[in-house]
């Protein structure tokens, strides 16, 4: 059974068609890449599959659960996390503050515990233990007490990753998550999204660093104006002429 699917995912703005039934399947523990030009629809498509859209035809399932229709918090407490292309932490809140608010959807308590504080000190020290190896995991727990905004830039795309890993998910979305890093801080990307991977957590990447996605990716989908136009393996996506004519440019073989 497939962890994730869309089904004719099509998406309108007005007159303009920004998703046109697009299909695709995401296996438990894929790292999938979803590329294309500016403006073909990538981040589009994370946007309906969280919930901040919803598509005018077509259906996105989790485990074969159609939720399409479900609210963004919902989606995160069904499994699906994200990062966003423009970094959304809170700035003015420290390292560790960050990561507890990604994992609050997590936290068991009702009501009638909170009013009278059963379960409360357990589920706070659960939190803040799991929290603790979140950061630990991106070394930043020597940091947890700093402001995010205070943060190198590297470091504040970890700690979005980090915050997102905290509600849990099953399948989680970067969306270009190396976009503004230098060359060393891509390198620890790629190991962090592997290290990820072991972990058992499925991957959707959207990326413009054509060699990140080449080692990381075990397949690839290629969008162009909206549409799906290609969809393999690396290898088999570098030598794709289509591919090559709307996007990757002859020189991405090179890469290894």
């Amino acid at each position: 059974m497939s962890l994730f699917e869309v089904k004719d995912l099509t998406m309108k703005f007005g007159g303009l068609v920004a998703v046109n039934r697009v299909n695709f399947k995401i296996e438990n523990g894929d790292i999938l890449g979803l590329i294309g030009p500016n403006g073909s629809g990538k981040t589009t498509i994370f946007n309906i599959i969280t919930g901040l859209y919803k598509p005018v035809f077509g259906k996105v399932f989790l485990k074969k659960e159609n939720i399409s229709a479900l609210k963004p918090n919902i989606i995160v407490e069904k499994g699906i996390a994200r990062t966003f292309q423009n970094i959304r932490l809170f700035q003015n809140m420290t390292v560790l503050e960050n990561v507890l608010v990604g994992g609050h959807c997590k936290i068991n308590t009702t009501s009638f515990n909170d009013l009278f504080g059963f379960n409360k000190k357990k589920e706070e020290d659960k939190a803040f233990k799991k929290v603790e190896r979140l950061l630990s995991m991106f070394n930043l727990l020597n940091l947890k007490n700093e402001l995010a905004k205070n943060l190198p830039y590297g470091k504040q795309r970890e700690l979005e990753i980090a915050r997102a890993l905290a509600s849990e998910p099953k399948l989680i979305l970067l969306d270009e998550p190396a976009a503004g890093m230098n060359s060393n801080e891509t390198k620890n990307l790629m190991k962090i999204i592997n290290k990820l991977n072991d972990m058992g957590i499925t991957i959707l990447l959207v990326e413009h660093d054509m060699k990140l996605v080449m080692n990381v990716c075990e397949r690839i989908i290629v969008l162009n104006h909206g549409a799906k136009i290609a969809e393999g393996l690396p290898r088999q996506i570098q030598n794709d002429e289509t591919v090559i004519e709307a996007y990757l440019g002859r020189q991405v073989k090179n890469h290894s």
